[in-house]
């Protein structure tokens, strides 16, 4: 069929001629998807704004031989403003977007969909901190792509836990003996805090320290980009 309709979350977008954008979606069933939005750079545009990173929108598409085109767009969750007007809310949002894209390189994955969706609905809101929102995106994320950290029983032997050492290229917490030289040693409620982010226990990770939410901030970082096997620009965002 030529035309078709889905639902979808702009990760990002591109300058493409004097009036028009490349829009990059994950989209709940066709997965990644790169269309072009014809005109919405002009103050008429009806559905423009709709398109703008973050946001997430019913668009009906026309299919083309390289690129598709993007006839209709409705939105379903205005969360581009809310985002873009918080700077650290922006940085944590970009962070999501991008492994979104990253992990979306394959066949189309509705929970992968359901959890950003999830996740930018929850940064727009403010309740939650930007950093913490963005940690436990990046670990579900991660365990829905099949890479789900070990945080209780030794990843190398299986002892149990609780266990404080982490090596991030062995998948978790490992016990004393099987503890790599070099490998970082976590606070008993950093790791506390891992556990509630991947269980997305809100109540939990917010009663953690700030040294807590850095230490668990580091190991999630570090564990997506070790197995995405490249770092993510958006992390190197500088402050304003």
């Amino acid at each position: 069929m030529p035309l078709y309709r889905d639902q979808g979350v702009v990760l990002r977008t591109h300058k493409l001629g004097e009036a028009d954008r490349i829009v990059t979606f994950l989209t709940r069933g066709r997965g990644l998807l790169r269309a072009v939005a014809k005109g919405v750079r002009r103050t008429s545009s009806k559905f423009g704004a709709r398109l703008e990173p973050f946001m997430v929108a019913d668009i009906q598409c026309f299919e083309g031989r390289t690129l598709d085109t993007v006839t209709q767009a409705e939105t379903l969750g205005a969360y581009g403003p809310a985002i873009s007007a918080d700077y650290e809310r922006y940085r944590s949002g970009s962070v999501i977007v991008e492994t979104a894209e990253r992990l979306a390189e394959g066949d189309p994955s509705p929970a992968l969909y359901g959890l950003l969706v999830g996740a930018l609905r929850t940064l727009a809101a403010g309740k939650i901190p930007a950093e913490l929102v963005r940690d436990g995106y990046l670990l579900r994320a991660m365990s829905i792509a099949g890479w789900t950290p070990g945080l209780v029983e030794c990843v190398r032997c299986g002892a149990p836990g609780p266990h404080t050492a982490v090596n991030v290229q062995l998948g978790g917490m490992t016990c004393e003996a099987c503890r790599p030289p070099g490998s970082p040693r976590l606070d008993p409620g950093s790791v506390q805090l891992l556990r509630a982010l991947l269980a997305g226990d809100w109540d939990d990770a917010l009663a953690a320290s700030e040294r807590e939410r850095g230490q668990a901030a580091g190991i999630a970082a570090a564990y997506t980009q070790w197995h995405l096997e490249r770092g993510l620009r958006s992390f190197s965002t500088p402050r304003l």
